[in-house]
């Protein structure tokens, strides 16, 4: 059967306000100026739906922002081809993260707003018809127990395939009540410091084997520069990334993911999957912020030709 939609990405939006260009971190109490600031959409799920319509996949996001930044956002995301069908406007205001670096170190100040109003629209009748209709279904977002549990046996027996990017949740992570759920997925993708405080061990081929024996058997551990890794059939398969100056890697990982999905959708070898991940991942740090930099289709594929 035809989807409607070829991946629906769930999760988190947030208005991100990103100050840089700060010399020193100011003293409590004064006050500092900077003339480089960047106002974007930001969050796992807005990231990743971006790379894959941007690669032409037929896109749904899915979540919730506040009223108030409708135009803004139907503006932003439907200049990457973003479908919005699955997007709820709330009264409550968008999530908001304030990015203010400095050339030693980078900090964050977020305020979830209506995304705290997340699980319960996961449980709306019309939103679970619309993932129903997607052929593969993203969670940029750690899932409850009870959610996952309820939702994720109506999107498989409808066909649809699964993938998770929980983030940094150590709470999640380490609560073993949601390793049953990860067994569901087909692919849970952690970096490496999430997979060593998910598995207690470190080093790709220890963590991707406790995966294994978990039963997770669709693991793959991004590991930023260095590329990433998984295991098949007992045997790791580690890729390589590609050779880029980053300017900026907010949002890498969601672009890794995005390249990850569309590889498994074109039901490529798995070496081939890491490829194309890596190589999204790498391209978007090319510029700053993290939907700057994504690649196109033609993009991906000369990037294939130079490596």
């Amino acid at each position: 059967m035809t989807k409607k939609y070829e991946v629906a990405v769930v999760g988190e939006i947030f208005a991100d306000h990103i100050l840089s260009g700060f010399k020193e971190w100011p003293v409590p109490g004064t006050e500092i100026f900077t003339d480089k600031y960047m106002r974007e959409i930001g969050g796992g799920a807005p990231n990743t739906a971006c790379a894959l319509a941007k690669l032409g996949r037929r896109t749904l996001l899915c979540g919730i922002a506040g009223a108030e930044d409708q135009l803004w956002l139907s503006r932003r995301m439907q200049g990457f081809g973003v479908l919005l069908d699955g997007i709820r406007y709330a009264n409550e205001s968008t999530g908001v993260t304030i990015s203010i670096s400095t050339p030693e170190d980078r900090t964050f100040f977020t305020y979830r707003g209506s995304n705290s109003q997340l699980d319960e629209y996961l449980q709306d009748p019309v939103l679970i018809r619309r993932l129903l209709e997607a052929s593969h279904v993203h969670f940029a977002m750690p899932l409850t127990y009870t959610t996952a549990r309820s939702l994720l046996p109506q999107l498989k027996q409808a066909g649809c395939t699964l993938s998770i990017d929980v983030g940094w949740q150590p709470e999640w992570l380490t609560n073993v009540h949601n390793l049953a759920i990860c067994k569901s997925y087909d692919l849970f993708l952690p970096n490496e410091k999430e997979a060593e405080i998910f598995t207690g061990l470190e080093g790709p081929a220890e963590m991707l084997r406790a995966f294994m024996q978990s039963g997770i058997s669709g693991a793959v551990i991004k590991l930023g520069p260095r590329g990433a890794a998984t295991m098949l059939d007992g045997k790791l398969h580690p890729v390589g990334s590609i050779h880029v100056t980053p300017v900026d890697t907010t949002g890498a990982g969601d672009a890794f993911d995005a390249g990850l999905i569309d590889a498994f959708l074109d039901k490529v070898s798995v070496d081939g999957m890491l490829r194309r991940a890596c190589i999204c991942g790498a391209l978007s740090t090319r510029v700053s912020g993290a939907l700057n930099g994504l690649p196109t289709r033609k993009e991906l594929d000369e990037s294939y030709e130079r490596s």
